[in-house]
């Protein structure tokens, strides 16, 4: 079981996103701590992927190790939650995983680059080795540049992405029977599924499907939404977020339906009821038999 979910940094909710009608009671942090983790053991993913994770070494490492899960966290070079009064450190993405499911393998730290040059956006590349099963797998999450105008630099980041995952892919840690190494991309894409990105992620070479567009009931559509949330500028329900992987060797079994519109509530979110802008992305996979 897979979790995606940008769970909106804590300086950011507070200090910069100006949310026009969320109280700001429904911000404070230990609030919203107790509903992530509550969240988080509702559903129990074997693997975990966040984005805007700005209390990872005073909470969510420590937390999540007291209940099994291995961790690793990339910081981004300039966080904007650096810039806020009060903050608790860098925002980044983080990627953890149950340790009786799955042993560690590799895990490395990108920057990723657009046109030769470095970006503020990162990513966690972990390879893991199933116990039960000893098939591996590759689990990438990322973040890549938010609003719009930012277009072009979307889709280089992903593209770089790609080129690594490509040549991470090639070189199987630990098994020598020549089998590319399965792959899962969790993110915030920042990007709808008309974007550029999006359609390099659908095309490459790698292989790789959307878990919800796979499962979706005409098995062609992403969900209508994996935000909505209304700031001074305006109201905004779009889909961003996206769990995809190698539809050679995995199959998608199962995925959480997003809530309707009256389960999220005129003010949108966050809210009293759920502490990102974002909603969480859970999908059951498992691996195909080998031919």
């Amino acid at each position: 079981r897979v979790m995606q979910w940008n769970i909106l940094a804590q300086a950011l909710g507070v200090g910069v996103d100006n949310f026009a009608r969320c109280p700001l009671e429904a911000l404070g942090w230990s609030r919203r701590r107790s509903l992530i983790l509550e969240e988080i053991l509702t559903y129990r993913p074997h693997i975990l992927c966040m984005q805007e994770v700005d209390h990872f070494y005073d909470t969510f490492q420590p937390v999540l190790a007291g209940l099994g899960y291995g961790s690793h966290f990339c910081p981004k070079p300039w966080s904007p939650c650096l810039n806020v009064e009060g903050n608790t450190g860098p925002d980044g993405c983080a990627l953890f995983f149950d340790e009786s499911r799955f042993e560690l393998l590799d895990s490395v730290n990108l920057r990723l680059s657009a046109m030769m040059i470095q970006t503020n956006q990162v990513a966690v590349v972990t390879t893991l080795r199933c116990r039960s099963t000893g098939r591996c797998v590759c689990v990438a999450v990322t973040h890549l540049k938010a609003r719009s105008g930012w277009e072009w630099l979307r889709s280089a980041e992903g593209s770089d992405l790609l080129w690594h995952l490509e040549n991470l892919v090639q070189t199987p840690v630990g098994d020598d029977s020549g089998v590319k190494v399965p792959l899962l991309i969790c993110g915030d894409f920042n990007a709808i599924p008309a974007e550029e990105v999006y359609r390099r992620f659908a095309a490459s070479p790698l292989g790789l499907d959307s878990a919800y567009k796979k499962l979706s009931p005409d098995g062609l559509t992403e969900p209508k939404y994996t935000t909505w949330k209304i700031r001074a500028t305006g109201e905004s329900c779009s889909t961003l977020d996206y769990i995809w992987y190698t539809k050679d060797s995995l199959r998608v079994d199962a995925v959480l339906d997003m809530p309707s519109e009256e389960q999220i509530g005129p003010n949108r979110l966050p809210s009293f009821h759920y502490p990102s802008d974002h909603l969480s992305l859970v999908c059951d996979f498992s691996f195909k038999e080998k031919e």
